[in-house]
């Protein structure tokens, strides 16, 4: 989820530890509590810094480490114990459960859009991508921002955000029947299904969609319970060739390749250098694919410039590539 959607959580589930009769007793250990489930809420996604160093790191590494099995227990110990150290006087167990059930919250929840989790590592790198709630999701955002102005206008709090994720958890069932009909519908109208991929809007009656199947991809919508394909590319194998092996070794190309499952590639020979490019399927928007890696590779074999990441034109894909910051 995104950002504020993530520490309204946390708000909303300082809110209910006023539940806990012993958080409801102790306005200290309340305080805490509240401080613990919103740093603790956002904690699992302070690996967007790694932004500052590349692209390629940042893409690898994002919403892996930090959202596995060890690092959710870990986040839960660190950050209690640094405000226990504050306030000594409180209960470092419903300190630390609380702050825990926050992590814990972030990562699930994670898990159910298109952008997924490597939630399952140690065991797994394998992204966890459900892909039927938005990263950002007005309706659920809208939910919170609700409970938090009833907080304040004094409705009691742990019923409050009892009843508000209620509806949340109604609405995610929904969205899961709404998915689970749409998998149906490409199986009845596709042969040989190999993968789907889907990601909500924020309209309820439209989805996006890419999928494999044995011979081709297709990229589209599904809009009022009908699919509308807009691209279809025919499924070619990655040729066994010096260029393409030697674009597979280059930092920013491993690292898309480590995060997207579904993707065409392109290789483009220019007169002074060749062009390796792979573009993700899943991200269509106004007729472009905005999440690409490419590796430009001179005639001696060595790389001139390197990107992966967002961009919306190719004109601004350009002035990546060219920025001194991509140059290998």
């Amino acid at each position: 989820m995104d950002t504020g959607t993530h520490i309204t959580m946390g708000i909303a589930l300082g809110g209910i530890a006023t539940l806990d009769p012993i958080v409801q007793q102790d306005t200290t250990l309340f305080t805490a509590v509240m401080i613990g489930t919103i740093i603790a809420s956002h904690a699992p996604d302070f690996d967007t810094v790694l932004k500052l160093r590349d692209n390629a790191t940042y893409i690898r590494h994002h919403r892996g480490i930090t959202h596995s099995i060890p690092a959710v227990i870990f986040w839960g110990i660190l950050i209690s114990s640094i405000i226990y150290l504050f306030v000594p006087e409180v209960s470092f167990i419903h300190l630390w459960l609380w702050t825990f059930l926050a992590v814990i919250l972030h990562v699930f929840v994670d898990i159910f859009n298109a952008y997924g989790t490597q939630a399952y590592r140690p065991f797994t790198k394998k992204w966890v991508a459900h892909g039927f709630i938005s990263t950002f999701d007005p309706y659920i955002f809208s939910l919170h921002v609700i409970g938090i102005i009833a907080w304040l206008l004094g409705a009691n709090p742990g019923y409050t955000w009892l009843m508000i994720y209620f509806i949340i958890v109604l609405y995610y069932i929904k969205r899961y029947i709404d998915k689970r009909e749409i998998v149906k519908m490409i199986h009845k109208n596709f042969p040989h299904v190999e993968q789907i991929a889907t990601s909500p809007t924020i309209k309820q009656n439209i989805w996006r969609i890419a999928l494999t199947t044995d011979q081709h991809f297709f990229v589209g919508r599904v809009k009022d319970g009908h699919i509308e394909i807009d691209d279809k590319f025919y499924r070619v194998p990655l040729p066994d060739d010096p260029i393409m092996n030697f674009a597979m070794k280059d930092k920013n190309i491993s690292a898309f390749l480590s995060f997207s499952p579904i993707y065409r590639w392109e290789i483009n020979m220019y007169d002074d250098f060749t062009e390796v490019r792979f573009i993700d399927l899943r991200y269509r928007s106004e007729g472009h694919y905005p999440f690409v890696a490419v590796v430009q590779i001179d005639d001696n074999m060595r790389v001139m410039n390197s990107y992966t990441g967002w961009v919306f034109s190719e004109e601004k894909l350009q002035d990546k590539l060219n920025w001194d910051g991509n140059t290998v």
